[in-house]
């Protein structure tokens, strides 16, 4: 039943999407975003009847790859276009940026913020029962797992230093982006599986015969990826149309409503994992998604740029070597604050406050101010634990397996 309902809501919004029918901006908002919204709930319920089959890690890193594809589709299409148009490089530049600032920025601590929630209800009900219980400060533990998200994401923002440098993307440095999203993929898949914890719609499909089951999840997928890359154009049209309505310039529509449309379906599977007390699998999904943004997508711009008629080097302006400093100085931030496998709330505060003030001051100056800050805070996290980022640099490349069951990194289980 919940899995038709969800097929419905997704239908109207293809079936508007097909008829040619443009509707106003409210209206193509609404109906086209909750089709995605729709979508992004089979796909969560897909992937985690797809733990049954493959490892957890996989299981994220395909549900990150699909989520993130109406990005992009909005980012490749910029950049091959600028090839033959040159002042299309900027809003490709852009968007990217935008996304990758929009999914730590306002992601990870909106994630946490529903994650505390479920936990405190969880905790009223446990003291209903038994006033005298005894709980721990609220934080968000990962699996030792995650280091390998972290250790690629150090190791790509130290490569992506070249982008600044240089104020420009190389095709080079994007090839080299490529091989390490397609290691990723490769290093992921091969992590030992546990057993899932499956209710509701998951265990229905978990429970189904295999193949059957398979069937099943691939169809989801196949089936919602179409729907997130049907809807993905006419949905952030509809944005970007009520922003000029109100006023909003190109620029930043392109930089960060475009983004907000592409984002959500990311941002709707992690804190559908939220709200079923799985915030650990939710922040995964997310850190996932930020290693595909930080290395397949900014590798395939420089290459389609080229295969639209550009040169061997995505060409950026000052304002987006801007962009990519701040962005850089970002990640590491993130980074340091998650190296200890635990997301608390200080640490959410501190990023949503920094990614605020970039509205708040938008000159020149503030944005190199900001990164400046971004980058102290993440040498004093980093100098307070000075064993851990040589353990998380080497996690992608030791011995695959699954977290140890005596680790203070084990996975947090779901809350009930």
């Amino acid at each position: 039943m919940p899995l038709g309902v969800v097929a419905l809501v997704a239908a109207q919004g293809v079936v508007l999407r097909l008829s040619g029918i443009e509707p106003g901006p409210v209206v193509g908002i609404v109906m086209f975003g909750l089709a995605i919204v729709a979508a992004a709930f089979a796909l969560a319920w897909a992937g985690e009847a797809a733990e049954v089959d493959i490892s957890g890690g996989l299981a994220v890193g395909l549900l990150a790859i699909i989520a993130i594809l109406p990005e992009y589709a909005i980012d490749l299409y910029f950049a091959f276009t600028s090839g033959s148009d040159p002042n299309q490089a900027q809003y490709a530049a852009a968007n990217m940026t935008g996304s990758n600032r929009l999914l730590l920025g306002l992601g990870w601590p909106f994630l946490l913020l529903i994650a505390f929630l479920v936990y405190r209800a969880a905790r009223a009900r446990r003291r209903a029962i038994d006033p005298d219980v005894r709980t721990r400060p609220f934080a968000v533990q990962l699996p030792h797992g995650n280091r390998v998200e972290l250790g690629l994401l150090v190791i790509a923002s130290v490569l992506t230093l070249v982008i600044p440098l240089t104020g420009s993307i190389p095709v080079v440095l994007g090839v080299g982006l490529l091989g390490l999203f397609v290691y990723y993929l490769w290093r992921v898949s091969r992590a030992e599986s546990e057993e899932p914890e499956l209710v509701g719609v998951p265990r229905a499909i978990g429970t189904l015969p295999t193949i059957a089951r398979r069937a099943t999840v691939i169809g989801i997928f196949l089936i919602s990826a179409v729907v997130i890359l049907l809807l993905a154009e006419p949905f952030a049209h509809s944005l970007i149309a009520g922003g000029r309505a109100a006023g909003i310039d190109d620029f930043l529509l392109v930089q960060w409503l475009a983004p907000l449309a592409s984002e959500a379906p990311e941002f709707v599977i992690a804190i559908i994992f939220a709200v079923r007390g799985r915030a650990a699998m939710g922040l995964g999904i997310l850190l996932a998604s930020k290693v595909n943004q930080w290395t397949a997508l900014v590798g395939t711009l420089p290459v389609a740029h080229l295969l639209g008629g550009g040169g061997w080097a995505l060409p950026l302006d000052g304002r987006q070597v801007e962009e990519f400093t701040l962005t850089v100085a970002q990640t590491l931030l993130g980074v340091a604050m998650l190296i200890g496998l635990r997301f608390s709330g200080r640490w959410a505060t501190a990023l949503f406050v920094l990614f605020a003030a970039t509205f708040v001051f938008t000159s020149t100056e503030a944005r190199w101010v900001v990164s400046a800050v971004y980058a102290a805070l993440a040498i004093v996290l980093l100098a307070r634990r000075p064993r851990l980022l040589p353990a998380t640099l080497a996690a992608p490349f030791r011995g695959v397996g699954t977290a140890r069951e005596d680790s203070p990194a084990a996975v947090e289980k779901p809350v009930r």
